[in-house]
Order: structure tokens, then sequence, then C-alpha cells
């Protein structure tokens, strides 16, 4: 392991970025290991963990907590990529690469949870990058995260393309005795060529959905967004009944379809990825999104009803994804699915 203090001054080093290191604390390290080399991580001790959602009012969610920017998944889609510039830091390799870690997260969210202005409203992870990516193995801060929230008996949901949240089954389990907890997989397409090219860092599809068995198994209701769609290469009728046949027989509670969208920033970045891999493919999305982030509602509505008609089939029924995959002890109504066009959750 390698790291440096870069809290001495802002002179330290040239390279250094101001959004991310007039942080109160930050130390740069890296790990001499396989399933990190590459990789840069940069510790910071947050200021504040609970985040407003912009624009609240269109999200059936309004706070969020996100223990780590920047995300090991590489998803080549990932929308949070945008997100980096805001601390100067390169969106595309230096998204997958460069990881700020919040390493007060825990007792920071404690404490704001104790705060007599917070009134216990739900709180959504996963929604910006996964709080489960591989970083989470080095650093464990959700358990801290679910114990200070099982403490307070405070709504939550999690969603996660990553395995890693089986290490957490018990605190995930005595959460839910005492208040809600969603727990939802996004697993877009089973397709593994498709999965090796454009979701390089997350563990299979199928592992996923052994994550989704695992939880019901223990009485944790479990959603699957099915995120992405990929237009022209994950979304043959035969590809989308796989992926729903294999969601049904892993014991998902619902399934979500989501269209890919392609913001500004992830946009960029997939379009260079899609003129590497598929070119002939470069003309269809540009007519595809001509006019902006969203796939035409012509398209995310076939889509839609194509997966929610194999749902059917495979005894599954469609849920929307703000608070997905409620413990069967809740029995609270489902908000409905967003309409094309409006705000996604960000892992898509």
């Amino acid at each position: 392991m390698r790291w440096e203090n870069l809290s001495d001054g802002p002179g330290n080093r040239p390279d250094r970025s101001p959004a991310l290191f007039d942080a109160d604390a930050v130390v740069t390290r890296t790990f001499d290991t396989p399933e990190f080399r590459g990789v840069t991580f940069h510790e910071v001790r947050a200021r504040s963990i609970l985040n407003r959602v912009p624009g609240a009012s269109r999200m059936p969610f309004e706070w969020t907590v996100n223990p780590y920017r920047g995300c090991t998944h590489a998803c080549v889609y990932c929308f949070a990529r945008k997100s980096h510039g805001y601390l100067d830091l390169d969106t595309g390799i230096g998204f997958d690469t460069q990881i700020v870690v919040k390493v007060n997260a825990p007792e920071l969210l404690r404490r704001q949870l104790a705060s007599p202005r917070w009134q216990g409203e739900h709180i959504a992870m996963g929604t910006n990058v996964d709080c489960y990516q591989r970083a989470e193995g080095r650093y464990g801060l959700m358990p801290g995260i679910l114990t200070a929230l099982r403490d307070r008996a405070n709504p939550f949901s999690i969603l996660t393309k990553g395995t890693l949240i089986l290490r957490d089954l018990d605190l995930l389990q005595q959460a839910a005795e005492v208040t809600e907890v969603g727990v939802s997989v996004s697993v877009g397409f089973t397709d593994p060529a498709l999965w090796r090219s454009i979701e390089p860092g997350t563990p299979a599809p199928r592992r996923r959905l052994d994550v989704v068995r695992a939880l019901a198994e223990r009485g944790i209701g479990c959603g699957v967004l099915m995120a992405p769609v990929v237009p022209f290469l994950g979304d043959r009728h035969e590809q989308l009944r796989d992926t729903v046949r294999a969601i049904a027989a892993a014991g998902a509670s619902s399934v979500t379809p989501l269209v890919l969208h392609l913001r500004p920033g992830a946009r960029e970045w997939f379009m260079s990825w899609l003129a590497r891999h598929h070119p002939e493919l470069v003309p269809r999305y540009e007519r595809l999104y001509a006019h902006g982030a969203y796939a035409p509602n012509w398209y995310q509505r076939g889509i839609t009803r194509q997966v929610h008609q194999l749902a059917e089939e495979y005894g599954i029924g469609p849920a929307g994804p703000g608070r997905p995959g409620r413990t069967p002890d809740h029995d609270a109504p489902r908000p409905s699915p967003p309409a094309p066009g409006a705000t996604q959750l960000s892992l898509l």
C-alpha cells in the first residue's frame, strides 16, 4: 500500500483537484493488490452525508447517502460520470479509477440522524454510485451506516450491482424488524459477452441474481431493476425473455425495466465505446437519441410492454424504482414508475 497526505497546503501537488482537495483532510492511497491495480482512493472527511435530492418532488425519495464518488464498476453508460467533473476529476477513465471515499460516513450519519431537525425521512442509497462497489470490501463503511439506520429505525432502500451486500444480511434483517427496508438489484441483461464489454467491473449478472435469491431466502423481498435495456444490443425479445426468466427463477419480488439513457458526460463516453466496439450502430444511436438523453416514448413503451408481459408469464410483477423490493412486512403503496423522460436512478 502507498499513501500520501495531501492536506498540508494547496501547493503539494500540481495535479491535485481544487474541488476535491479543499476538504478538511485528504489522504490519497493506492493498494498493490490485483483488484485495485490502477485505482487511486482519495480519503476525505466529509462535512455532511445526508444529501437532499434536487427536484425531489419528481422522485419517490428526497434524501440520499453516498459514501463513495466514482465507481470501479466502470459501466460505460453510467450517468453519474458527470458528477466527477464537479470535483475537477476526469469523467471517463478517471470516474472508474479515482474513487473518493468518505471515511467518516458512518459516524457522520449517526450524528445527523440524531439531530432534532431530522424527521426520519426515507433514505435511498446506490442512486448515485454503488455503495457496494469493490472499494466497500476495503473500507467497510456500509455496516456502520446500516447500524446507524437500524438504531434510529430510519427507513431506507438500497440499489446495487454488488454482491458484497450479502456480507450485511444480518444487519439488513435486523433493520427490517424495526423499519421499512427496500433492496433492489440492477440486472439489465444476462448476456455474458455484453456484460464483459459494457459492465467490466461488476459481478456477473448470474451472481447478482444469486443475491436476489439469498435475500429472498432470508425473508427480505428484493426487486430487480432491469436496467439498462441496451438498444440493439440487449433488446431482442429472446434476450428480454432470458433475462426475465432468470429474474423470476431467482425469486425477485418485482421487475422494473428501464431503457438506457445517455445524459451529457455519460453520452460522450458511451458513444466513444460504441464507435470502438460496434461502429455500425453509431448512426442508429444518433437517430434514436437525436432529441435528448432518453430514447423515444414509443421505444420505451415497447420495451416496458414486453417485459411486463413476460413478467406476468413468469409470475412476477412490475414495481416503481424509487423504493424497490420492500420487505413482506410492509404494505405501503408503491410509487408509480416515472413517465418516459423523467429522472431515472443513476446506476443505469
